[in-house]
């Protein structure tokens, strides 16, 4: 990966947004995984980038330092998961399910 993929997040707009807000875009990008998965491994390749992009720029949001452990190790398993959960036994429906509550709680306090 070049640069950011989402320029006007990594320029400030990620920290407009809650942790819940975060972590459910996360989850978009592990969704785009899951459909690409099989079929364009290109597309897949770039989701798991954005969603590492996007994990990354949550690890440095000073506002969730007491929280790093718990987002670090969803990098973590992320990874995991695309490497075909060798370590971990992670899968990209398990991962989709836990940010898919994210989501919901992002669009229930909308």
């Amino acid at each position: 990966m070049t640069g950011p993929v989402h320029r006007e997040l990594a320029a400030g707009g990620w920290a407009k947004l809650s942790l819940a807000e975060q972590l459910g875009n996360v989850g978009s990008e592990v969704g785009r995984m899951l459909r690409a998965r099989g079929r364009d491994e290109r597309r897949m390749t770039a989701a798991f980038e954005r969603a590492l992009e996007l994990l990354d720029l949550t690890l440095g949001d000073p506002r969730w330092r007491g929280r790093r452990k718990e987002i670090a190790r969803a990098r973590e398993l992320l990874c995991d998961a695309a490497a075909g959960g060798r370590d971990y036994g992670t899968t990209l429906e398990d991962l989709d399910r836990y940010f898919l509550a994210f989501a919901m709680l992002a669009r229930r306090h909308r």
